[in-house]
């Protein structure tokens, strides 16, 4: 087949750090083409290369066999190349409409031009199935819709050639579904997908070709057709992914969390959360299991002190959580980390880091408090001791304690956290997603980490979307719909078909 895209001994550095080192591989016409690796395998730099956001410091790009030099995201649209990132540039206040004509106004007359583009997006809508209408605002859609506005922005701005990074890392099984349904409209009508991806599953179901990186470096090319998942996953990691991760008999001690008839109603009046109750044990790992949107983000926010209930009663270790009389959970946070509460938030970007500051500042970031020395101020050299054992014993890399973390890929973000939560020896660990967004290798960490800390007696409260996660780590599993449990089952008991009636809201025996 013709290639749409060929990168020849690609390279890119970003000071000490080898980001793409002689990156060769081409990319098919009318093909979807996996690129895989870990986090900081260089696989977002190498798209952002084709896109104009970086410029690489050696090598040569063709797109539709001709060499360009891509110097700006404008020119790289002008060539037909599109851009869906993992996190959404869009402006949540505004339209879908006007979020597609930002940046693409066409001159000051934009009254006159509203109603022919409102047109032509509803015309694209249809033909690729989008489900999307244009004058919905953005903070009122989900996030598979939300992603939707971004792939129409991409069609219309006539993309022949579209770069989705890490796509489902924020979608249910159905809006994965939903969107394999679309790339494949678009392989239909001749359009190049370029996927970048965790999930070696997916990989298999919807590429034909796939591009493995390792450190920078193309490690293997192969057809989707002629690999396995394990294969794909020891090139990725260079060894074997263990399947079933050891863990000790399960013995759980004393109860460390009570929740007792949760409430949780909205400013507008919707019921989130509805008569939740459950007890959580020392050395247990209970994972609460449903769809997005079903008041796990809630119950999480109100256990870490983000938000308060309407009514109900929380303890730990045996203390009532001190929501009684409070107008704003202001403070509530920091009090709850003191009781022995650690938080791995599902939003690392929103609530997990602060990406401006550097890594060893996100270290101590809720534990101010834990780094200051006899006369209360803050000991920089205990702090970057602290930092540097961290980064070294949960593998984040670059081990570059000041570089900016928002420089880090999504999994080694993720890999900060964890490590600070860790760090400060909880009692109890609530953990939201912990691996959205990371690769395989990142994954196997991230449960052994978590496995451990069960098999030292944290209790364990684990929000996952994934059935495999909850499987690989779960020692009971609550389900959740609508704001309601609406079952519960010991691991032993695990049954994806009971689970799917019960995430559906249908209560079983």
């Amino acid at each position: 087949m013709q290639p749409a895209v060929e990168f020849r001994n690609i390279c890119k550095a970003f000071g000490p750090v080898q980001a793409n080192a002689d990156v060769s591989f081409t990319i098919a016409k009318g093909s979807i083409h996996g690129v895989i690796g870990e986090n900081g395998a260089g696989k977002s730099t190498l798209m952002s290369i084709l896109y104009g956001y970086y410029n690489a410091d050696s090598g040569q790009l063709l797109v539709d066999g001709e060499a360009r030099s891509i110097r700006t995201s404008h020119e790289a649209i002008a060539l037909g190349i599109g851009m869906v990132h993992q996190h959404f540039m869009l402006v949540e206040n505004m339209t879908v409409l006007d979020n597609v004509m930002l940046g693409a106004e066409g001159g000051f007359r934009l009254a006159l031009q509203r109603a022919a583009i409102e047109a032509k997006l509803r015309d694209i809508c249809t033909r690729y199935r989008l489900d999307v209408d244009p004058l919905a605002t953005i903070h009122d859609l989900s996030v598979g819709a939300q992603q939707r506005v971004e792939i129409l922005k991409q069609i219309y701005r006539s993309a022949n050639i579209l770069i989705l990074d890490e796509p489902t890392a924020v979608l249910t099984a159905q809006e994965t579904a939903s969107l394999f349904e679309i790339l494949r409209l678009f392989k239909e009508q001749g359009k190049t997908i370029i996927l970048i991806t965790h999930k070696l599953g997916e990989i298999l179901d919807i590429t034909d070709q796939v591009t493995v990186m390792r450190a920078g470096r193309v490690v293997g090319a192969v057809a989707t057709a002629t690999t396995s998942k394990e294969q794909l996953a020891t090139m990725m990691v260079g060894r074997p992914i263990e399947g079933e991760l050891p863990r000790a008999p399960f013995k759980p001690g004393a109860a460390v969390l009570k929740v007792e008839k949760l409430q949780l109603i909205d400013k507008a009046g919707v019921r989130l959360l509805a008569d939740v109750g459950f007890t959580l044990r020392a050395g247990e790992i209970v994972a609460i299991a449903g769809v997005s949107g079903n008041g796990q983000s809630e119950l999480l926010e109100i256990l870490s002190g983000m938000r308060l209930p309407t009514s109900g009663q929380v303890e730990v270790l045996g203390k009532a959580l001190p929501f009684a009389g409070r107008v704003d959970a202001d403070g509530l946070p920091a009090t709850f980390r003191k009781l022995g509460i650690g938080h791995v938030p599902e939003d690392r970007l929103r609530d997990g880091v602060i990406k401006d500051f550097s890594v060893m500042q996100n270290t101590v970031f809720g534990y101010q408090d834990r780094v200051r020395n006899r006369w209360g101020l803050f000991d920089f050299a205990a702090i970057a001791q602290r930092c540097a054992h961290l980064l070294t014993a949960f593998d984040v890399r670059p081990a570059n304690p000041d570089i900016r973390i928002g420089l880090l890929s999504g999994g080694n973000q993720q890999k900060v956290v964890i490590a600070r939560e860790v760090s400060a020896a909880p009692k109890l660990m609530l953990v939201g997603q912990p691996t959205r967004g990371v690769d395989i290798g990142t994954i196997e960490s991230i449960h052994k980490q978590l496995l451990k800390m069960r098999d030292e007696g944290v209790a364990i409260l684990l929000v996952s979307v994934e059935l495999e996660e909850v499987r690989a780590l779960a020692d009971r599993i609550i389900v959740m719909s609508g704001g309601r449990i609406t079952g519960e089952l010991n691991i032993e008991e695990f049954d994806t078909t009971r689970l799917g009636l019960l995430m559906g809201g249908m209560h079983t025996s």
